[in-house]
Parts: C-alpha cells; structure tokens; sequence
C-alpha cells in the first residue's frame, strides 16, 4: 500500500518561501505530481516529474516553484518562491503505480495515491 505525506506548509507573508516535502511509504515516487486546491475552487495541476527527472510545471507557477526529487524517489520537495496570497490553498502530492515514457499526467484523475495535503497561507 502505498502512502504519501506532505508536510512544510505554513503561514507566510507575501513574497515568502516554503518547501513542500511528499514522502513515500510502500513505494518509489516514480512519476510524481503536485496539486492545490484553494477554498472553493477545483483542484488544480501545479508540477510533475517523470522517471527520467523531467519536470512542467503550471503556467501560474512562473519559475516561481522547483520540483525535485531525492534520488532514492522516495522524497520530493515542492520549493516556492515569492508566493503571493492566490497561492493560499491545500496542496497535495499524488503518484501513480504506472507510468508510459514520454507521457505527462497532469490531471487529478491520472493519479492513484495521495497524500493527505498541507495547508499553504500566503497573507498580504
């Protein structure tokens, strides 16, 4: 069974940083994504990461945020820079037990596991 947490969220001013961290239990986080979803709104696509360490990122994210990974796949880290207050929501990791080469999954319904979210404040 494959488990995911995510932890580092806060309350930050504008402009601040945090790193998000997903850490896996009964599995590697092979192809990896990161969503949020602010009060009232749907979930939304914020970064991926295949095997291959290739990485997209939201247009939002604006070379704001860097997604990594450990090289044991285990731990990724979501790193946000100059985040602003429509930053504000719960932010999730997702995996998935398959992935295809070349292939990027950046919607909800192509991810099987998830973390349970951390809870991002950007205050202005």
């Amino acid at each position: 069974q494959v488990q995911l947490v995510e932890s580092g969220g806060g309350f930050v001013q504008t402009g601040s940083s945090l790193r998000l961290s997903c850490t896996t239990s009964g599995g590697s986080l092979n192809t990896l994504g990161w969503f949020r979803q602010a009060p009232g709104k749907e979930r939304e696509f914020v970064a991926t990461i295949t095997w291959r360490d290739e990485i997209q990122y939201a247009g939002f994210v604006k070379g704001r945020f860097t997604l990594s990974r450990d090289s044991t796949k285990t731990t990724a880290y979501l790193q946000m820079n100059n985040l602003q207050p429509e930053d504000t929501a719960v932010y999730y990791c997702a995996t998935r037990p398959s992935f295809l080469n070349g292939v990027w999954y950046r919607k909800e319904s192509d991810y099987r596991y998830w973390g349970q979210g951390t809870q991002v404040t950007v205050s202005s």
